[in-house]
């Protein structure tokens, strides 16, 4: 099972009514619970490793008002961090003026560092997103003017 697929699951199962979800095939096992603040557990039998996932709280990183301006989103599900290292310097900060394809931040998905690049000149005029905060797929990090 692909992971854009495990996450398209994910989704669902959290848009549905269930409160819990298993799967099994092909020596994958995948248990959702929702609701919960345990861990999802993704495990293949035939493999020693397992991916733990943890669940973002659905209201965490979301703009409390209408976001206005031009909104960059999250291309992926991960982790949202605002420097290139924990000793850094973040790359931008409210009111800072950016340039397309500028680096704003870094989510990072199964161990891999993706650069946040702006789709648009103007300035920063807010971050939605903590440094840390686990971010979804489509969900705005920044909001440009």
């Amino acid at each position: 099972m692909e992971f854009e697929q495990i996450m398209k699951l994910v989704e669902s199962v959290s848009a549905s009514n269930l409160s819990s979800f298993q799967y099994e095939s092909e020596g994958v096992k995948l248990t959702l619970e929702c609701g919960k603040s345990q861990p999802v557990v993704i495990s293949n039998v035939d493999m020693t490793q397992q991916q733990v996932l943890t669940p973002a709280p659905v209201v965490s990183g979301t703009p409390e008002k209408e976001p206005e301006g031009n909104l960059v989103k999250s291309p992926l599900v991960g982790t949202f961090y605002v420097a290139p290292s924990e000793d850094a310097e973040p790359f931008i900060h409210v009111g800072d003026q950016v340039k397309k394809g500028q680096i704003l931040a870094i989510v990072e998905a199964m161990k891999l560092m993706n650069d946040i690049e702006s789709d648009f000149d103007g300035e920063i005029t807010e971050i939605y997103v903590k440094n840390g905060e686990a971010v979804e797929y489509g969900q705005p990090l920044f909001s440009v003017k």
